[in-house]
């Protein structure tokens, strides 16, 4: 039987300082044709049908416009599923897609943090990147803990977000509330370059140059499930 990946997106369209964002192109179009060929794939986001695409991610990356004209993709993102309306029963991975939305309303979302608790605790892939992992904060391990206690991670790391100028834009920095958690954070030697970590079935990646290696590490690990 083919085995079924849930991408989940932000439903968030305006930072707090009312600048436009949403979900990243490439962070889910790289995992996306990594993983489609093989795998069952739907998406689902706090609202359902069409989370928003962060402009200026389709700016930036023109090469990936691709993703949003690709009919079977428009038709997973018309058909969103709403949260609430999801089972992690029905899934063997989830994967959280980046942008600054995720850390605005997938952070707190009382529907999200119960499915990745659901996925997490059943042993069951739990990915995330860039600002993806935001969504897995409020999320516990079967003692309880944040499962980012005594656990390899990263994420968007505060230096990429001053860069972008972003700090004031979200209600905390990725890299310090990981900590914060417990976690042992990790980034690349230098910002922008490509990080993946993997600690157990908890999957995370740095930036928009890892979603493709988030992607391929999801392939791993369910090819040998």
């Amino acid at each position: 039987m083919t085995k079924r990946i849930l991408f989940v997106f932000t439903s968030v369209d305006k930072t707090l300082k009312g600048n436009s964002t949403g979900w990243y192109l490439p962070e889910a179009s790289h995992p996306y044709y990594v993983l489609a060929p093989k795998y069952e794939i739907d998406f689902a986001a706090p609202k359902g049908p069409n989370p928003p695409v962060d402009p200026s991610s389709v700016e930036n990356f023109k090469d990936d416009v691709k993703f949003l004209e690709d009919p079977t993709v428009k038709d997973k993102l018309a058909h969103a599923k709403k949260l609430s309306d999801v089972k992690a029963s029905d899934y063997d991975a989830i994967f959280y897609v980046g942008g600054h939305g995720p850390v605005i309303d997938l952070a707190t979302d009382p529907e999200n943090i119960a499915l990745a608790t659901a996925f997490f605790r059943a042993g069951k892939i739990t990915a995330a990147v860039c600002h993806g992992p935001a969504a897995l904060v409020g999320v516990t391990d079967a003692n309880g803990d944040s499962i980012f206690k005594d656990r390899n991670a990263t994420g968007f790391s505060n230096l990429e977000e001053a860069q972008v100028g972003k700090e004031r834009d979200i209600p905390f920095l990725l890299e310090t509330r990981i900590k914060e958690l417990g976690g042992r954070y990790e980034k690349a030697k230098e910002p922008w370059q490509a990080h993946v970590v993997k600690d157990g079935n908890l999957i995370t990646g740095q930036n928009p140059a890892s979603a493709k290696g988030v992607g391929e590490a999801i392939d791993h690990d369910l090819s040998k499930a």
